[in-house]
């Protein structure tokens, strides 16, 4: 029986058809396999966009938020918002290999809060409330301080 298929085997692999498309399909999968180390399959099917982050856009968003959100507590008025980040983007990977797992945000170091009703003690403490509790920081790294007129 084994001699039936082997023989059958290499009757097909003498025919010169057989053995040009046995060669060409290696050719192909070599082909694509250096196509591969040129090409970023990855970003092709992204479903992201071409949405790039950066700390700026992150923080830009972040500190028109909040002025939105500080300007609605009463006796703030005017605001104005300065957001200081501790690094950028951090991006964990999972056993060396190229494939992204996580990606950590960066981490906020200080926001600067300057607003008409900065030197009434109630809205400092309404204002420091609220930027501690929506950022989850400490209250160290806020400063809330009164408008210039």
């Amino acid at each position: 029986m084994e001699d039936k298929t082997s023989s059958k085997l290499k009757s097909m692999l003498d025919s010169k058809k057989i053995r040009n498309i046995i060669i060409v399909v290696g050719l192909i999968g070599i082909g694509l396999i250096f196509l591969s180390n040129w090409v970023d399959f990855g970003s092709l099917t992204s479903g992201k966009g071409d949405e790039a982050f950066s700390v700026k856009t992150y923080s830009t968003k972040i500190e028109n938020d909040l002025q939105t959100v500080i300007s609605k507590i009463e006796g703030a008025g005017k605001t104005e918002v300065l957001l200081t980040m501790e690094n950028s983007v951090e991006y964990v990977y999972l056993d060396n290999s190229t494939t992204k797992t996580k990606e950590i945000e960066p981490l906020i170091r200080g926001v600067l809060v300057v607003c008409e009703g900065g030197d009434d003690p109630v809205v400092v403490e309404r204002v420091t409330d609220a930027v501690t509790k929506a950022l989850d920081i400490s209250t160290a790294k806020v400063c809330i301080t009164k408008l210039s007129e």
